[in-house]
């Protein structure tokens, strides 16, 4: 429990999959996604964030859409 916590915690603060893959000791980090993809809320948005001020798009104007 506390190892998924742990994770868990790391990936909400932003830290990388592969730094979190190679602190947990897991050989990919596929495996790493595979059990805790599910605790990144932010996966994508900075994506999205990027290309809306690229494009000069307010972020709330283009998730709404």
């Amino acid at each position: 429990m506390l190892r998924r916590t742990y994770a868990s915690v790391i990936l909400e603060a932003g830290e990388s999959v592969v730094t979190l893959a190679r602190w947990l000791g897991h050989s990919s980090p596929t495996i790493t996604l595979d059990y805790y993809a599910h605790f990144m809320p932010e996966a994508g948005r900075k994506g999205r964030r990027a290309i809306d001020a690229l494009l000069g798009q307010p972020a709330d104007a283009a998730t709404a859409a």
